[in-house]
């Protein structure tokens, strides 16, 4: 079997890429997450995360191979959800912004924790497409949940191995591929759930659920796709407001590492808001 690969749709010479590069990053985070576990250092947290790593980076892997359809992409993180739901891991005393804190018992396990998952997997999964990207914004959000957190252990290696990928991945070397985009979702969101931030979660992900509606909106109302097109000098630039790239580009042609810097920002001010939810 071949290494996948994928083409570079934004360069003008079209060069093809090494793909599925997070699957690095999976096995390098299951690997530190079991020697937790083996080290009984946060034992249930630690075995949680790592299964809920596996299932969605196969998940994620299948895509690369298979090209699965959007209807099954959605649904494909409630299985990723399941040992979060069989460890019964998480605080069923769930903060809103409305209501204070609400209990909601066994509905957290069977309802709220594979909604969480879902929509955050699917919200990161939707906002990629430029090189550096889905790496950058996941190391932002992920290091956000950190500090919200207090806690420093579980995704130490994690964040180390995903800003490796970022360096190489900015720099148009690789793809991570929907392996790494279904694992870094995964991965927000089941930390999210595991240190009870939940809150903070929502907070780091405004500009992708902002993306993900623009999408969703242009897709199943106006039955419009979002597209970008490039200048004769390499630039990009977008004549519609379908999604945040195309929002962000709408006639205002700028380079691919502009633009990622530039929603990038978007991403680390989330961040670093959800730092302060308590």
């Amino acid at each position: 079997m071949k290494w996948p690969v994928a083409t570079d749709e934004h360069k003008p010479s079209k060069p093809v890429v090494p793909n599925s590069f997070g699957i690095l990053y999976v096995l390098a985070s299951v690997l530190y997450l079991f020697i937790l576990s083996a080290l009984q250092i946060n034992t249930v947290a630690s075995l949680a995360l790592a299964s809920c790593l596996l299932f969605g980076g196969l998940l994620g892997l299948v895509d690369d191979y298979a090209d699965l359809r959007w209807r099954y992409k959605a649904i494909l993180p409630i299985v990723a959800s399941l040992p979060l739901i069989a460890l019964r891991v998480g605080n069923t005393n769930l903060a809103t912004y409305f209501f204070g804190k609400v209990d909601f018992g066994v509905y957290y396990f069977i309802l709220i924790i594979p909604i969480i998952v879902t929509v955050a997997t699917n919200t990161v999964n939707m906002l990629g497409g430029l090189n550096g990207l889905e790496t950058i914004g996941s190391l932002l959000v992920l290091i956000g949940l950190t500090v919200a957190s207090g806690d420093t252990t579980l995704l130490s290696v994690p964040l180390i191995v995903l800003a490796i990928l970022a360096f190489y991945n900015f720099r148009g070397r690789i793809f991570v591929g929907n392996v790494g985009s279904f694992a870094f979702g995964i991965t927000a969101a089941s930390y999210a759930i595991i240190m009870n931030i939940e809150q903070a979660l929502v907070i780091s992900l405004i500009p992708y659920i902002v993306n993900s509606i623009l999408t969703l909106f242009s897709a199943l109302i106006l039955k419009e796709m979002s597209k970008t097109f490039l200048t004769g000098d390499g630039k990009l630039y977008s004549t519609h407001l379908r999604s945040l790239r195309t929002l962000v580009l709408h006639n205002r042609p700028m380079s691919e590492r502009r633009c990622v810097i530039f929603i990038s920002l978007m991403i680390a001010l989330s961040s670093f808001l959800a730092t302060l939810a308590k």
